[in-house]
């Protein structure tokens, strides 16, 4: 049973490694699609070629060689000793390109001949065919000559042939073609698909810059007909949503324009009359209204429209704690180093305002902690007061939820703090997370890429 899990893992471990091993990018995946049938196709031809190539070609050109050698053997066995072995030798080296020497008396020393590479195998194989007697082959004595002796009734015949004549040319310039065609091919693929990826690039550019709240004015469709496509649709449902953005900002200035008036006229009338418990009760409920009005309109309209520019969020930092401060909070700051880095300055002024004040409401201690985290600007706010539940974490994000369910503002708030917060961060490209401080109390983490 244990060998049979075993077998079972070993596919899904199998595939986890190539996972691992392919590259990630869409460039290089395209490169390899291209590039592994082309390898493949070069290693099978290659050797079909050797194959047809050792088979056919050197085994006619050793057998024409051993042909010679037999030829000009059997000359000499007819000349018993004779006289014209010196003009023979002259006319093979004349017209067949080989250099012999005739050893009278001579033997060989050594007849067993073991070959130990192609050549010498399919040259071996030949002159035994067609010589039929003792020989030895030397290929490493003489650079691009092949040495044979051959053991004759009356002496040692030598032969030095040029390479050449055993090994075609035809295989150098194979080789050469095939790798010099495979580097082409590379070549052009790597550029066609680098023009293919670039529009993907732009447009994954366009549409991280466009979540950022930064503009991309110069984005325009280009490359293969479904990137366009998506180029186009991306194009079409940022002009929705600008537009969206555009009406509910210019509905909400209207709606914040009459919900101010009365309220204002209301806090005139009560300042006008004499002071009491009711009056003050009075006066107490509009100044409620308008922080939960001021809150739902934050909320609603955003801080998108705000241009990014580049602040010192040391700064910005310091200037959200001197108004704490000023309110009565016990709050301190620690920054490791200096940040520049392109915010929309009132946004983040909210959200980190906001954060400030929730933790106040709840704590007593908090501390600001800002540092560089590689491409990463962390700002963390820690409180001592009693944190969030786990299961909570996340559904504090949601607007209008407040843990305080008797929706009293002054100890449950509006329940939109976290909520513009997270908008606001998420407008900036970044991410932020709730988690336990090291006093007990409540993490708020914020993580923007510089």
């Amino acid at each position: 049973m244990a060998r049979l899990e075993t077998f079972v893992h070993i596919p899904r471990l199998l595939r986890l490694t190539l996972k691992q091993a392919l590259p990630r990018g869409l460039l290089a995946r395209s490169l390899l699609i291209i590039v592994v049938p082309l390898v493949l196709l070069q290693v099978v031809s290659g050797v079909i070629f050797y194959d047809r190539h050792w088979s056919n070609v050197s085994r006619h050109r050793a057998t024409a060689l051993a042909g010679d050698i037999s030829m000009v053997q059997e000359l000499i066995n007819e000349a018993d000793g004779g006289g014209g072995q010196a003009e023979l030798f002259a006319l093979a080296r004349r017209t067949l390109d080989l250099i012999f020497t005739y050893e009278q008396g001579a033997i060989l020393a050594h007849t067993q001949f073991k070959p130990s590479g192609n050549l010498e195998v399919t040259l071996s194989r030949a002159l035994s065919e067609i010589v039929q007697q003792p020989f030895v082959i030397n290929t490493s004595r003489e650079r691009d000559r092949v040495l044979i002796d051959v053991q004759l009734p009356t002496g040692v015949l030598k032969v030095s042939a040029n390479e050449e004549r055993l090994i075609s040319s035809t295989t150098k310039i194979f080789i050469f073609w095939m790798v010099g065609t495979s580097l082409i091919l590379f070549s052009v693929a790597t550029l066609f698909m680098r023009n293919q990826v670039s529009p993907i690039r732009r447009l994954a550019t366009a549409a991280e810059n466009f979540g950022k709240g930064r503009d991309t004015p110069d984005f325009k469709p280009s490359g293969a007909t479904e990137v366009r496509q998506a180029a186009s649709a991306f194009m079409a449902m940022r002009n929705r949503l600008e537009r969206q953005i555009q009406q509910r900002t210019d509905m909400l200035a209207g709606v914040s324009h009459d919900l101010r008036t009365p309220l204002t006229r209301m806090k005139l009338q009560l300042a006008m009359l004499n002071s009491n418990a009711e009056i003050d009760e009075l006066n107490s409920d509009v100044a409620a209204m308008e922080s939960m009005i001021e809150g739902y309109l934050n909320f609603a309209r955003g801080e998108g429209t705000e241009e990014r520019q580049m602040v010192n969020a040391g700064a910005l930092l310091e200037e959200v704690v001197h108004n704490a401060r000023r309110n009565g909070t016990d709050i301190q700051l620690k920054i490791f180093e200096p940040v520049e880095l392109p915010l929309a300055r009132a946004a983040i002024r909210r959200c980190l305002t906001n954060l400030a004040e929730n933790a106040a409401r709840h704590a007593t201690k908090i501390e600001l902690t800002m540092r560089r985290n590689g491409s990463v600007l962390e700002i963390i706010v820690d409180d001592d007061g009693p944190g969030i539940p786990v299961d909570m974490r996340e559904e504090v994000f949601r607007p209008f939820f407040r843990l305080d369910e008797s929706r009293n503002v002054e100890t449950g708030g509006t329940g939109l703090g976290l909520s513009i917060a997270q908008d606001i961060v998420h407008g900036h490209g970044g991410e932020i997370s709730l988690g336990k401080a090291l006093a007990g109390g409540l993490r708020v983490m914020i993580r923007i890429p510089i």
